[in-house]
């Protein structure tokens, strides 16, 4: 039974997450730059790194309950495939459903506990035996495919490196931790290619999916939850959600780094992970308002030691407030704090080690998983190469995922392992993709 994206009130949430954002949905356009300098909260839509254009181009349509009937790919549909991950070590997965009891979810009716699913990956050993996890589990696979006018009849959804309940490679010690937030009514499933790639470098990347924010959002017992976001969200108060959700997973990290299972089914565990959690190294990235929501996070959580934001807008007050903590400004080769008000204010109050670079010939969406995986379904989305140009740049897609994991490792590596890396000292001739931004 699928819950929640049935009926009336269903579609229309998918309806107004798959393609709108609630700026949109409320005929609300963006006002201007308030004289700080820092963005309002309403994007702008013709700014090609503002929110509500994460799904833009992908042309998101409702989703009729029926097209979900049936979850089971044809073998001689499209297959698709993702980046291999670049670590020395093999990668394992978990999926957990955690239930926040001491909030109430602001964007559903009543007083319904705050639900989310997480993905941990991490650095496994002995994977024989253990399956590899799907890029998103079937239902919420089948909905995510059908509102971009697919089915799985026609596309087969690839398989991760992770493979499910996979010891921990517990010869590596405490693991440190990185945390990731997803861009606009976007799935955690965006990241996973920046996820698996870390985890197998040596961290524990675990992956939030913002429920009712999220497209969609499998729960255990295929229950399905989509958008249900109000028409007129601030995107500042989307952020602060965001950032609420950030601090109790950390909350629930710390559970397991006790020896406790804060699973709300109590669902097996990976033999070693109560061990591997070092809570005195947590780091975030994320990526389009996921990035943004990395500044409201470290401001709302100091156990959050160093941040990453890739090509992601800032809302709020939070971008005018001192941090002291490290933070990197990732963009793509048209956006940077020259031409972006949130980044500049941003950047004078970090007091920390700071660092901005730029990749070139990468766009907004280059950021995301999207930059895999469109490109090879562009015959039956209708895009021509130009327009995959226009929206995902000039950069070779598996380059792209390369040199960000490669920067993003440099800058972790550094900040929470203590581990210098030349990368972050000026312009490499190995990656001239990218340049420093002074």
């Amino acid at each position: 039974m699928i819950a929640r994206a049935v009926g009336t009130a269903g579609a229309l949430a998918v309806a107004l997450g798959a393609g709108m954002t609630p700026a949109m949905a409320a005929g609300k356009t963006s006002d201007k730059p308030a004289a700080t300098g820092v963005s309002p909260d309403q994007p702008d839509p013709k700014t090609p790194w503002a929110p509500e254009n994460d799904e833009a181009p992908l042309h998101h349509k409702p989703v009729h309950p029926d097209a979900l009937s049936s979850g089971r790919a044809d073998t001689s549909g499209l297959q698709l495939d993702m980046p291999s991950p670049t670590g020395p070590y093999s990668v394992g997965m978990v999926g957990l459903h955690l239930v926040d009891k001491s909030r109430t979810d602001p964007y559903v009716f009543g007083n319904t506990p705050r639900e989310l699913m997480v993905s941990l990956f991490y650095p496994a050993t002995a994977t024989s035996g253990h399956y590899q996890a799907p890029w998103m589990p079937s239902i919420s696979g089948a909905h995510f495919l059908a509102s971009r006018g697919l089915s799985p009849q026609q596309v087969t959804l690839p398989r991760t490196a992770g493979h499910v309940l996979a010891p921990v490679n517990t010869k590596l010690g405490k693991l440190p931790v990185l945390l990731y937030s997803t861009g606009l009514h976007s799935d955690r499933a965006m990241g996973t290619a920046h996820a698996q790639d870390l985890a197998s470098r040596g961290y524990l990347v675990v992956m939030v999916d913002h429920t009712h924010d999220a497209n969609e959002v499998q729960f255990p017992g295929n229950r399905l939850e989509v958008n249900t976001m109000p028409a007129g969200a601030h995107s500042s108060d989307t952020l602060k959600v965001r950032a609420a959700d950030i601090r109790f997973v950390i909350n629930q990290l710390g559970t397991i780094s006790k020896g406790g299972n804060p699973d709300a089914g109590h669902a097996t565990l990976p033999s070693g992970l109560s061990g591997a959690v070092d809570m005195s190294r947590i780091g975030m990235f994320g990526w389009s308002l996921g990035g943004g929501a990395v500044d409201t996070a470290m401001q709302l959580d100091h156990r959050i030691a160093a941040g990453a934001d890739l090509d992601g807008q800032f809302f709020g007050t939070a971008p005018s407030k001192d941090l002291d903590r490290p933070f990197m400004l990732f963009s793509s080769g048209t956006h940077n704090r020259n031409n972006d008000g949130s980044w500049r204010t941003l950047w004078s109050h970090l007091k920390g080690y700071r660092v901005d670079v730029q990749l070139h010939g990468a766009a907004h969406l280059s950021f995301s998983d999207n930059e895999w995986m469109v490109p090879q379904e562009a015959g039956l989305l209708g895009l021509s190469q130009a327009q995959l140009q226009q929206q995902f740049g000039t950069i070779d897609p598996n380059r792209a995922v390369k040199v960000q994991c490669d920067y993003l490792a440099a800058f972790f590596d550094q900040e929470l392992r203590g581990k210098h890396s030349t990368l972050l000292d000026g312009p490499s001739r190995s990656y001239p993709e990218i340049s420093f931004v002074r």
